[in-house]
């Protein structure tokens, strides 16, 4: 008797240290800071400061590009992304969560987007991987190909959570389906693909192309009627 019991006490030991360590390395997991992930230094800017790369290059190109009614590119740097990004309003609040310290990069066909989440003093590097083409038909859609959290991927999850979450903020609240923000989240939360067509100063342009590579992102507009 002495004996089984004695096996019994080994056996849920050996269960309870196997529980631990699969904590341990989940925790761990979570906890894992991208090499990659190098954002820039927020706090040197006033908040809610405007890129000088926005305003003096990129969009003077869009402008003026689309002022002449033809075909033209457009050419974002993974430098001038992240000076438009560091100068934006952080930290940001949502659900009790702390966003700061963003970061973007550009890989072969994706666009990465980091940021450190502060969960009541507990911190994770969260990465979005977005994947955005667009079809035979012309049609953009904006994959979200891979959320992490750390090194765990959480991606079927976090489509799941972030699509009721949308649903509950928007319902009750009159919202245009037609509207670029509705068409986005769309694309984001459910790989719905919408027409890729925008109004610059009374003039409707069309994404034709786009293509990642490292450290740029390329587009090709052409006027839309």
């Amino acid at each position: 008797m002495q004996i089984r019991k004695k096996a019994k006490r080994n056996k849920l030991i050996r269960w309870l240290l196997i529980d631990i360590a699969v904590a341990a390395i989940v925790f761990a997991l979570l906890l894992y800071r991208p090499g990659r992930y190098k954002p820039h230094d927020s706090d040197k800017y006033r908040r809610g400061e405007v890129s000088p790369y926005l305003t003096n290059e990129l969009s003077p190109t869009i402008y003026n590009g689309t002022q002449r009614v033809e075909p033209f590119d457009v050419v974002i740097t993974q430098e001038g992304l992240n000076d438009i990004i560091a100068r934006g309003n952080w930290p940001m609040e949502s659900e009790g969560v702390l966003l700061y310290a963003p970061a973007a990069l550009f890989t072969p066909g994706r666009l990465v987007l980091m940021g450190t989440a502060d969960a009541k003093g507990v911190k994770f590097v969260v990465t979005i991987e977005l994947e955005p083409k667009i079809n035979e038909e012309g049609l953009l859609n904006l994959q979200l190909a891979k959320l992490k959290v750390g090194a765990m991927n959480i991606t079927p999850l976090a489509k799941i959570i972030a699509k009721k979450m949308y649903m509950q903020r928007i319902s009750g609240i009159e919202i245009d389906s037609n509207g670029i923000q509705a068409k986005i989240a769309a694309s984001l939360l459910t790989d719905e693909p919408f027409e890729p067509v925008f109004i610059i100063d009374d003039k409707k342009v069309r994404i034709e192309k786009i293509t990642i590579e490292n450290e740029k992102l390329s587009a090709h507009l052409v006027p839309a009627s």
